[in-house]
């Protein structure tokens, strides 16, 4: 069954992406889902091809969105955006309830969950673009759907401010991820750094010390 409503849900925002490599599940944060048709109903998603789930989607081609919403708290974008799944169990916690594909999805902070299967993909230099033909979808609870903007704003710790005596002169450095709130120290920021949590590049830092 496909309910129309779930499909409304969706903004540019952020989601859980979730799949499977035959064995475990994992799951990631994306913030880019888009629908292009309604009738088959199809979607497109973005994934950084750092995230291991990028290369378990490219395998078995089928995957969940989870519709973030605005009561969505930190820990959870910690759980599947800060750590990969190559080394973590994402499901260790047990918050989660499955679809019919038998793939997770998290219900308790989602307002409308899709099970997709992909029927095509584009190499798009650092993210491979998933088009993706809609198999089940459900609205789950009227909440809103949290935008890229309302993270940022109201659920993203801010930064501490460095104290004075952390940075000697001569000493090293501070840089602050301003997506995902990662610390860089160091005596300078590369340019081809890569933050190790939600893999946004070097001019996504910001000096703070």
């Amino acid at each position: 069954m496909i309910e129309k409503e779930a499909m409304y849900k969706l903004t540019y925002g952020l989601f859980v992406l979730t799949t499977t490599d035959g064995e475990k599940q994992n799951g990631c944060i994306v913030n880019t889902v888009s629908m292009i048709t309604d009738n088959p109903k199809r979607i497109t998603v973005y994934v950084n091809k750092a995230n291991y789930s990028e290369s378990l989607l490219r395998k078995t081609g089928v995957f969940n969105v989870s519709v973030l919403t605005e009561k969505t708290p930190f820990d959870i974008f910690k759980q599947f955006g800060f750590a990969s799944g190559r080394d973590t169990d994402k499901f260790a916690g047990g918050r989660y309830a499955t679809t019919e594909n038998g793939l997770n999805y998290i219900a308790e902070y989602s307002n409308a969950v899709m099970s997709a299967k992909v029927i095509d993909a584009h190499d798009y230099g650092t993210h491979t673009l998933f088009v993706a033909e809609v198999t089940e979808a459900k609205k789950l609870s009227d909440e809103k759907s949290v935008s890229y903007e309302y993270y940022l704003q109201n659920i993203k710790p801010k930064p501490e401010a460095p104290k004075a005596e952390e940075n000697p002169q001569g000493g090293k450095h501070k840089w602050v991820c301003k997506i995902c709130g990662y610390t860089h120290e160091g005596e300078e920021l590369p340019d081809d750094f890569i933050c190790p949590w939600c893999k946004h590049p070097a001019e996504d830092f910001e000096q703070v010390s």
